[in-house]
């Protein structure tokens, strides 16, 4: 009897399978473990993490890892999958033109116009005119207050402004109700005697008018031309609360568009063919040589994710891709590129970036200029990146496992074709097959004819971008907790004995609810709930974590089964089985069985050795693979 140990390092998790060989040249499984990767994917720093999960697995029959006879390490291919995200726009917005943002607590609503008037000089202010008064913090919500019911006996004042957050306190103690607005930090930067619009919306709505640049010219009287430049403001208080609209002299405002960039797809050409290298920019920076055999293509950045993709598939066989130098998709592809380089510093390392996703979105970013740390919603395009490298030291790994462990280590299959062989013990499948392996980094596909030869193709993109997609679009500035989103489903707890699920079913409780969660939007943990501290409503978390999802996973899953199906046509495929770390998510499943339901393909999540779930395909492959070399 010997026991093999199956080892699948992955750029997020390590699995490993340990298999007892028989006599009878059977497999009989006995434990499987897993653990977070250390180190990136395929270097040495993997170790650490391997000896971990066999610990774990051997411990869970009695046995020591010194009992091993052989451990067989999945090829881990030389391919990381990286991530980047540049915006395509900017709003810049100078000379205290606009303030404007989304406090939890204005009071009043509607629209006022007047001139700005700072409460210390309201002693100044004529009659016949109408005014907005800004107060800071240095005056207490009494004293403002008392300030204006004063004052509005003899002045008209519209609208008020302070820098605490106390617009509902100074509101209840006012005679005449007017909009107020809070929890503008820099109000000391307001310049005094300027005209401006200022709108708070009812509970539960945005801004109507100074989201318009017409409303805006209505408000504040404009002509055409300054109609056209304050469409910026505009946009970037679109879904605001309350928002304030100053008319500077000087005020200068711009939407700018950042120089994006084209990205440069090379492929095998013939010689002489119309887009070669000549003047494009070879990842270094330097100028590519017209080399013969090489050809190009480019796309630039700020058509969009679509029109990306499309060029993609138009290219071709893809020897490498690069980018503009000194724009913004030349320096997130070189930044990946770099990335690699520190991994493999073998001399003369040949160093590609074979694939990339683009999806389109958007990315709140800090209006330059603005008073109040407003952001607004710029485009943006996320892209993930494959990069591959000769040789990465798997041999190396090996060397160190044998050398700690004192047992036979070998670097055995291709990670896909392991995966097949792994998914061929999912209960109700037969050849031919094909599995989408959906990993962190990115989404592989294998497809074995029944005569079993076996296609395969690596695609970038996979959770890490959704997460990003994820902390991008709701403005987290926290991954991991874009991480938990992705993972878990919501509800909204409305009393300390409900909640409301994100599918508007109701759940109730015999257990009182922690009072820290009450009125929050949850995450609903396998260990309970976690809070998201981001005011957020639930539909829009449920909207933009879905919309995520169906832009890498379903675009992928679309673009790998097509480059391994015979005739690249999905008709030819019957069967797809689902496994890898994504594969266990929620929803992530169903959205692919949807989509593929039109093309008459039994589609569903794994279930290796008919217990595993989708997890533990390699792992499982590579053990049976040990049985089917001996023979």
């Amino acid at each position: 009897m010997s026991y093999i140990a199956g080892v699948d390092i992955g750029n997020s998790t390590t699995e490993v399978c340990i298999g007892e060989a028989g006599r009878d040249g059977h497999i009989h499984f006995l434990a499987s473990a897993s653990c977070r990767t250390t180190g990136t994917k395929g270097t040495l720093a993997n170790v650490h993490g391997i000896r971990t999960a066999l610990k774990q697995a051997m411990e869970s029959i009695g046995r020591q890892t010194d009992d091993l006879s052989l451990i067989r390490l999945n090829e881990a291919a030389p391919v990381i999958g990286d991530t980047a995200m540049e915006t395509l726009t900017e709003t810049i917005i100078t000379d205290s033109s606009m303030i404007g943002h989304n406090p939890s607590t204005p009071a009043g609503a509607g629209q006022a116009v007047g001139k700005l008037l700072l409460i210390e000089n309201l002693t100044y202010a004529e009659q016949g005119i109408s005014y907005i008064v800004a107060a800071s913090s240095a005056h207490s919500y009494e004293e403002v207050a008392g300030l204006i019911n004063a004052a509005s006996s003899r002045i008209t004042i519209t609208g008020l402004i302070l820098q605490a957050d106390e617009a509902v306190l100074v509101e209840n103690r006012l005679q005449k109700k007017i909009p107020i607005i809070d929890e503008v930090a820099q109000i000391h930067k307001l310049p005094d005697g300027v005209m401006a619009a200022i709108e708070v919306a009812l509970p539960g709505q945005a801004v109507r008018m100074l989201s318009n640049p017409y409303g805006i010219a209505t408000l504040l009287g404009l002509n055409a031309e300054e109609t056209r430049t304050i469409t910026p403001i505009a946009k970037s208080l679109i879904g605001k609360r309350s928002a304030v609209v100053l008319k500077t002299p000087g005020g200068n405002v711009r939407e700018n568009v950042l120089p994006a960039g084209e990205i440069y797809f090379h492929t095998a050409g013939l010689a002489g063919a119309s887009g070669y290298a000549q003047g494009l920019a070879a990842p270094s920076g330097e100028p590519y040589p017209a080399a013969p055999g090489r050809r190009v293509s480019s796309v630039n950045l700020d058509e969009g994710a679509d029109r990306i993709m499309q060029a993609l598939e138009e290219a071709g066989a893809i020897q490498d891709i690069s980018g503009q130098p000194d724009t913004n998709v030349g320096n997130m592809l070189s930044r990946i590129r770099r990335g690699m380089g520190e991994l493999d510093k073998s001399e003369g390392a040949d160093i590609r970036i074979t694939d990339i996703l683009a999806v389109d979105t958007l990315a709140p970013v800090l209006v330059s200029g603005a008073l109040a740390g407003e952001t607004c919603l710029e485009k943006a395009v996320g892209i993930a990146a494959m990069v591959r490298t000769q040789k990465l030291p798997m041999q190396e790994i090996a060397s160190q496992l044998h050398m700690e462990l004192d047992t036979e280590v070998t670097v055995a299959g291709v990670e896909a074709v392991m995966a097949a062989i792994g998914a061929l013990t999912t209960p109700g499948t037969m050849l031919p097959l094909a599995i989408l392996d959906m990993g962190g980094g990115s989404t592989d596909a294998a497809l074995i004819s029944k005569d079993g030869n076996v296609t395969m193709t690596h695609q970038a993109g996979a959770g890490e971008l959704v997460s990003m997609l994820i902390e991008t679009e709701l403005g987290l500035g926290d991954r991991h907790i874009a991480e938990q989103i992705k993972k878990y489903p919501l509800a909204k707890v409305e009393s300390l004995y409900h909640m409301r699920m994100e599918n508007g079913q109701m759940s109730f409780v015999e257990e009182s609810i922690d009072p820290r969660f009450y009125g929050r939007v949850v995450l609903l943990a396998e260990d309970g709930l976690i809070r998201i501290e981001q005011d957020i409503p639930m539909e829009k978390i449920v909207q933009v974590r879905q919309e995520a999802k169906r832009k890498v996973f379903v675009t992928n899953a679309f673009r790998a089964l097509r480059r391994v199906a015979p005739g690249n046509n999905l008709k030819n495929i019957s069967n797809v089985v689902l496994v890898g770390g994504s594969a266990e998510d929620f929803e992530i499943p169903e959205m692919l069985m949807e989509e593929f339901a039109s093309y008459r393909i039994v589609c569903g999540r794994g279930n290796i050795r008919g217990s595993m779930g989708p997890r533990n395909a390699v792992a499982t492959g590579l053990v049976l693979s040990y049985v089917g070399e001996k023979k």
